[in-house]
């Protein structure tokens, strides 16, 4: 038997015309019959009539992207389990029929392989820069080994989460698939982004987010704290720093990321596990070492 697939879905219920467009691209893969379990987490809301074959949850409250995704893994494995969880945006499309084939293909061909980074773009096709999660990103249509991936399209084994925990739910919005990534380095698995496997989704700007700068910021602490040997701790929160004033945030952004930022210095988020010496000097190879 092939690698099995299942789904999950989050929304805040605001958003229904593009979560049955998604659901329709879902079971539209493999020619109509995929057989795929398939999740649909309402945060916190009641959500619409939705096909049969999808397994609705409705949360009593908005637990935040980990939180919600965290729920739904623990949903799929009630169900029967998967061997691969897929994550999508419910405002994303799957334009293509044969994404699924390529993730069963890409898990079954290499056994290293953790986790897989989905292509964003939008309706013109044209990728942001922020959604290849390399530095430099100037060929959005390059594929690859990476230390990172994308939340609103991605594709995990289902070991690598036995192996290496959840995603962390305190950071509710903003690095948790950082930190889960790093956590899946360490433990030596490998990370890839795909270019072939497409999400096409409205072109956005994160800032949207009223607490955006605060968590971001907050997040990055913690993330710092939480896996970086000691002597890089203060290497990769300067290097943040000076990223975020030379793009000149609006000043009341500027205040809410200096909240969170020593927010995450005040308040502890653990467990702390130093990530190998040898992880970061595999990060370096790859073009992104854990200092920027």
């Amino acid at each position: 038997m092939g690698v099995t697939l299942g789904v999950v879905v989050l929304t805040m219920g605001n958003r229904s015309a593009e979560l049955v467009a998604l659901l329709d691209s879902v079971r539209a893969q493999d020619g109509g019959s995929s057989g795929v379990r398939t999740v649909v987490l309402g945060q916190g809301v009641s959500l619409p009539e939705l096909p049969d074959w999808v397994d609705i949850v409705e949360l009593p409250e908005n637990l935040g992207i980990p939180g919600g995704r965290n729920a739904g893994i623990k949903r799929l494995r009630e169900l029967g389990g998967a061997d691969v969880l897929v994550v999508l945006d419910d405002d994303g499309l799957l334009p293509r029929t044969d994404t699924f084939q390529l993730v069963r293909e890409a898990f079954e061909q290499s056994p290293e392989l953790g986790i897989v980074s989905f292509r964003i773009a939008d309706e013109t096709g044209a990728t942001q820069r922020r959604h290849v999660p390399r530095l430099g990103a100037d060929d959005p249509m390059q594929s690859g080994p990476v230390t990172t991936f994308l939340g609103g399209g991605h594709a995990i084994r289902m070991s690598v989460i036995d192996q290496v925990g959840l995603f962390p739910a305190e950071f509710f919005y903003a690095h948790e698939e950082t930190d889960f990534a790093w956590r899946a380095l360490d433990a030596g698995w490998e990370i890839h982004y795909r270019a072939d496997m497409l999400l096409q989704h409205p072109r956005t700007d994160p800032a949207r987010h009223a607490t955006y700068y605060r968590l971001t910021a907050r997040n990055r602490v913690w993330l710092a704290k939480r896996h970086l040997p000691a002597i890089l701790v203060p290497v990769y929160l300067t290097s943040w720093a000076l990223y975020t004033l030379v793009r000149r945030p609006p000043l009341s952004g500027l205040k809410a990321w200096w909240s969170g930022f020593f927010e995450g210095v005040r308040v502890s988020c653990p467990p702390r596990r130093s990530m190998r010496w040898s992880t970061v000097w595999r990060m370096a190879k790859l073009g992104r070492p854990p200092v920027f």
